[in-house]
């Protein structure tokens, strides 16, 4: 129940980055003397665009040999895996088919516009990425940062019928003098009338949770429940509910998402005011190409604060997060050198 809670609560952060954009866009068009019937069209461009291209970005980008053994798993797209450079690519395509089927419009005109509402539904989508654990950050080690537990929370919420919450608690039992490393205790709390304690209940903690605990990466890469040692737990009752308290050590990492989420505000703010306040001064296409080069060179920076997607990667001199960063930064050098040109 809490992972499709979590699942659905991500979807609404989706949707509201788009619907709030399409009402930007109509101000945009509104302004600008363009139909804004037409938003309605450049939405469903936009929306297919960014599912379609994320997916195959994260597909082909990340796995390749994978997917296109069992490109029927390509469309599993509830499974998770999208990957933002592969979104880019979809919306530059998508608008180039756009402007191709409504006359009035240029490419690079479209994109001046988009690239504003798509900076403020970048910052939606990694706040939805922080909702639901994905690109967690590298480990801060220091008295900074989360200690990211979706996947533990995923293996102790083991019979949703008899529980009632997972929730995780600063402090406990087991103690770290390594920087970055803190107590963190889990917290299953069980329904009211549902009994939790017995010999065979504590058999089952000692040996298949333990043993989940102990094997699932999204678990290991954040809190150590003692792999060389007894499941430290303890079984209580608080308030009539049986509480089973499980202590292990978290590790405290850089939450990349809210950097990227806060860079894009930032990046939405600055092209909203350029195109109000300079508009009719700036050359076309210059909005696109300041958003390309200070996105994805922002993009570049922050991946040094984000765990790798793919074992691959750590064989790399740059991940494949920068390596894809880097022709997309160029794509707006170069246009603002064109613009500049003619």
């Amino acid at each position: 129940q809490g992972a499709l809670s979590r699942r659905l609560a991500v979807a609404c952060v989706f949707a509201l980055g788009f619907i709030i954009s399409q009402q930007i866009m109509y101000y945009i068009f509104k302004v600008e003397n363009k139909p804004q019937k037409d938003v309605d069209k450049l939405t469903t461009y936009m929306v297919m665009a960014t599912i379609i291209g994320s997916r195959l970005g994260h597909c082909l980008f990340y796995n390749p040999g994978y997917y296109l053994s069992n490109p029927i798993e390509i469309l599993k797209i509830w499974e998770g895996g999208l990957a933002s450079h592969g979104g880019a690519i979809g919306i530059l395509i998508a608008i180039w088919f756009f402007v191709r089927n409504l006359k009035g419009y240029t490419w690079l005109w479209m994109l001046d516009k988009l690239v504003i509402v798509v900076a403020l539904t970048g910052a939606m989508i990694r706040t939805g990425n922080l909702m639901n654990s994905v690109m967690e950050g590298t480990a801060t080690k220091s008295d900074y940062g989360l200690i990211y537990a979706r996947g533990t929370e995923d293996v102790l919420d083991f019979d949703s019928e008899r529980i009632a919450s997972v929730t995780f608690e600063k402090g406990g039992k087991k103690q770290s003098q390594e920087a970055g490393k803190f107590p963190v205790t889990a917290k299953v709390t069980f329904e009211r009338g549902e009994s939790f304690g017995s010999d065979q209940d504590k058999r089952f903690v000692e040996n298949n949770i333990r043993r989940s605990l102990l094997s699932y990466t999204e678990v290991v890469q954040h809190i150590d429940f003692g792999k060389d040692e007894p499941l430290s737990y303890e079984i209580i009752q608080e308030g009539g509910q049986a509480v089973l308290k499980i202590h292990g050590i978290g590790t405290a990492r850089h939450p990349a998402q809210v950097y990227e989420a806060l860079y894009c505000l930032l990046f939405m703010v600055i092209l909203y005011w350029l195109w109000r306040e300079k508009r009719n001064v700036l050359p076309e296409g210059f909005l696109f190409a300041l958003f390309m080069m200070m996105l994805w060179s922002a993009r570049f920076v922050d991946e040094f604060f984000k765990m790798n997607q793919e074992d691959f990667e750590a064989n790399l001199s740059l991940n494949m997060g920068q390596w894809l960063s880097i022709p997309m930064f160029l794509m707006g050098l170069g246009v603002m050198i064109y613009i500049y040109q003619i």
